[in-house]
């Protein structure tokens, strides 16, 4: 099986951050929860908060946003396209797609995929999270839960707070933009360093 993250790695953008400004656009007054939004973010660069709570603070403009399915399905025939050329020339029927991004935003995209996915697990309607923010240490254990005996031939990222589960597969490589290089798992940076 072949893993990739979404955002940034088979996604040109962030689809969470996308769909944001697409519902800005669309419904003014979810910009109410801006002015809070900001506070979180400055609160969480400080590191006065956590990831999750910015992250759910984020998310509130979430109940500003009447008839979602529809609205995320709207989106996602205006973005699929973002989806990258190179992703659909080696893709397989088996792909696993793993992201920070909330379930209800990844589910429309995976189906027109076709491939399966594991995301972060959020309210719809109140953007509250449901469990922990899938990211790092936490995709590794969403995605041995879910696939405890799977073994990841190749793994795809643009960011390096994936390296656990870099760590776990055959090989690993980061993407940056349409060039993929292959990521040293942290065994072989170990190795590395010992022969230089």
């Amino acid at each position: 099986m072949n893993v990739y993250d979404f955002d940034g790695t088979i996604y040109d953008g962030d689809c969470t951050l996308d769909f944001w400004r697409y519902c800005l656009r669309r419904y003014p007054q979810a910009l109410l929860t801006l002015p809070k939004t900001i506070v979180a973010a400055v609160k969480f660069k400080c590191g006065l908060i956590s990831r999750d709570i910015f992250k759910e603070s984020f998310y509130g403009f979430l109940v500003y946003i009447p008839d979602i399915d529809r609205n995320i399905k709207s989106f996602w025939d205006n973005n699929c396209q973002k989806i990258k050329a190179w992703y659909y020339e080696q893709q397989k029927h088996d792909d696993l797609i793993i992201s920070a991004s909330p379930e209800f935003l990844i589910d429309e995209i995976c189906k027109r995929l076709q491939v399966d996915y594991i995301a972060s697990k959020v309210d719809r309607s109140t953007g509250q999270l449901i469990g922990a923010n899938c990211r790092g240490e936490e995709k590794v254990k969403r995605f041995t839960t879910a696939y405890p005996h799977a073994i990841i031939d190749s793994f795809y990222s643009d960011s390096k707070a994936d390296q656990p589960l870099a760590n776990m597969a055959k090989k690993a490589f980061l993407v940056n933009g349409n060039k993929i290089y292959l990521w040293l798992k942290e065994s072989e940076m170990c190795g590395a360093k010992k022969n230089t």
